[in-house]
């Protein structure tokens, strides 16, 4: 399949998604109590003008999430920008030992087609990945393609635009909306949602992020909820494996709260959410594709989201092996393993995951996550029953249960009907 042509063009109206860290999140407003006011800021949204990356400029915007048959795929990017307020949240940037904006966390959020399910691939930061010519962000030509280079260079090297050619080389599939957030961006996109429970199972105290955390249960925003998704040193292997379920872990948690009352009943932290993403947008902390400029269909994703049984929102890490004599850190992709993942999501099968939490020893399984409560229905009157004759068909019969795929125990992750806890470094 060719690659979607990729470039950066001006666009009205940039529309800010409510991703707390590069994540899975797509808040829900403009329905219920916060329509009103969802709609005052959608209009707000007319003012602003932002750098917009065009994914394809030739292939129109579906005119729902329904319309693309076979779901659709939404490429999330956290980087490690040292720019303005950043600095002050990194050593390295403070020691000028880094230079460039690196996609610091790769995620792919795939919402398939009816029935809903959410599947969140993890890709390695230190992926040793092929990067296509991807275009210059002036649009006076290409870079040239490299056969072999860490994912994390992708988006150093041409943007967010080169980071989703990347991505779509590997899944040999295209990506329709991709989203990048920088650090300060993710410590008021956490705020804003009011804090993310997590759990430890010892105490953590990390020097490279200054994080310090009691074993038990916390609830983490701002500046902690950002050392929590950056640390490794301090947990499990302390490898970025760890990290990939550490995030997970927290990202887990973040759905069933936006799944909760606490946030779809609440207008107010509904409003906050969008106030608080499109002041990222204007302060350069979060960079859109074009089509998530626009917020229609923005609510159609959220709604399309917003019900999905937690055993069908799925965290997993792309598959990887350790590469020999490229450095301890460094991964090679296991192509056939994930072939299994990919033709699932798109033949949009259920998953059950038959391999490890986590690759990195991050995190361990602690239990099962209790369903959010449903609103009582009001009573109907009782029908009598009939007996099926030529006036009154009988019943249709119930459809037969979908076949689950298993991933390969290449596949690490966990559902967020799984509660996980973080394990400290041994």
């Amino acid at each position: 399949m060719p690659l979607a042509r990729h470039g950066v063009l001006k666009s009205r109206h940039p529309f800010a998604t409510l991703f707390a860290m590069f994540g899975v999140v797509l808040a829900v407003f403009g329905v219920s109590a916060a329509g009103i006011a969802a709609y005052n800021v959608w209009d707000a949204t007319q003012a602003i003008t932002a750098n917009a990356v065009v994914l394809d400029q030739d292939k129109p915007l579906p005119p729902s999430l329904g319309a693309i048959e076979g779901g659709v795929n939404i490429l999330m990017v956290g980087t490690d920008s040292c720019e303005g307020a950043n600095a002050a949240l990194s050593g390295a940037c403070q020691a000028k030992s880094t230079e460039g904006e690196r996609n610091d966390v790769t995620m792919l959020v795939h919402i398939s087609d009816e029935p809903r399910r959410v599947t969140v691939v993890s890709f390695p930061r230190d992926m040793l990945v092929p990067i296509p010519s991807c275009p210059k962000e002036d649009g006076t030509g290409s870079y040239s393609a490299m056969s072999s280079q860490m994912l994390n260079a992708s988006y150093e090297y041409g943007g967010l635009a080169c980071t989703v050619l990347t991505v779509e080389s590997l899944i040999e599939d295209q990506i329709d909306f991709a989203a990048a957030i920088r650090w300060t961006g993710v410590i008021n996109m956490s705020d804003a949602i009011g804090g993310v429970d997590v759990c430890v199972a010892g105490d953590i105290s990390d020097s490279h992020t200054g994080l310090e955390l009691t074993a038990g249960t916390h609830t983490l925003q701002g500046v902690q909820a950002l050392q929590f998704l950056r640390i490794r040193h301090g947990i499990g292997d302390g490898s970025d494996l760890g990290r990939i379920s550490n995030q997970q872990q927290f990202m887990s948690s973040m759905v069933r709260k936006l799944q909760s009352d606490a946030v779809l009943a609440n207008p107010s932290t509904l409003l906050n959410l969008a106030t608080t993403a499109i002041s990222q947008v204007q302060q350069g902390q979060l960079t859109l594709s074009s089509g998530l400029t626009n917020p229609t269909l923005m609510v159609q994703i959220a709604m399309a989201v917003k019900d999905v049984p937690y055993e069908d929102i799925v965290f997993v890490q792309y598959p990887t092996r350790y590469s020999a004599g490229d450095g301890a850190s460094r991964v090679m992709p296991v192509k056939d393993a994930a072939t299994v993942l990919f033709d699932a999501l798109k033949a949009n099968q259920p998953l059950t995951l038959t391999g490890e939490v986590s690759q990195g020893y991050g995190v361990e399984v602690t239990g099962e996550a209790a369903k959010p409560e449903t609103a009582p229905t009001t009573a109907a009157t009782p029908v009598p029953e009939q007996t099926a004759t030529a006036e009154t068909p009988a019943p249709v019969d119930t459809p037969a249960a979908e076949t689950r795929v298993e991933l390969p125990s290449d596949i690490a992750g966990q559902t967020a009907a799984q509660t996980t806890c973080t394990r400290p470094e041994e």
